[in-house]
């Protein structure tokens, strides 16, 4: 049985997603997005930018979430292409982490479980991670 490590949330605002994104339309998103987020992130955006304003602003507050839960905040080895949230062929969003925060992580935690939620004006994002499992 494994207990709760950390918990953390983050709300975002749409308009200051978009507002970023307007500024630095290429850097942003790629500061932001991991490789596989940012493949995802494009199609949508092409076919709707409000769409494109979601995924950014979701993906963006899973990884605010998520630092908070692993209590690290945006510093090494938490970084923002490093921790991305993808979703599985039904739908549900994981997390997959890249090196060197997988391995930083690996050592300390155990699954990471995110969920997202996003409305006209607020996207939000929820993540519990969870401790190692003991040997028995």
């Amino acid at each position: 049985m494994s207990a709760i490590a950390g918990i953390g949330t983050d709300l975002i605002k749409m308009d200051r997603i978009d507002r970023a994104w307007q500024r630095h339309p290429e850097r942003f998103p790629a500061k932001i997005l991991g490789a596989d987020e940012l493949l995802v992130f494009q199609r949508r955006a092409a076919r709707d930018r409000a769409r494109g304003v979601r995924y950014l602003a979701t993906r963006f507050a899973a990884k605010e979430a998520f630092s908070k839960a692993v209590g690290l905040g945006m510093r090494s080895p938490m970084w923002w292409t490093r921790m991305q949230t993808l979703n599985a062929p039904g739908g549900r969003p994981h997390v997959v982490l890249s090196a060197p925060l997988a391995q930083w992580y690996a050592s300390r935690f155990g699954a990471a479980h995110v969920s997202l939620t996003d409305e006209s004006e607020y996207g939000a994002a929820y993540v519990v991670v969870e401790t190692l499992q003991e040997c028995e």
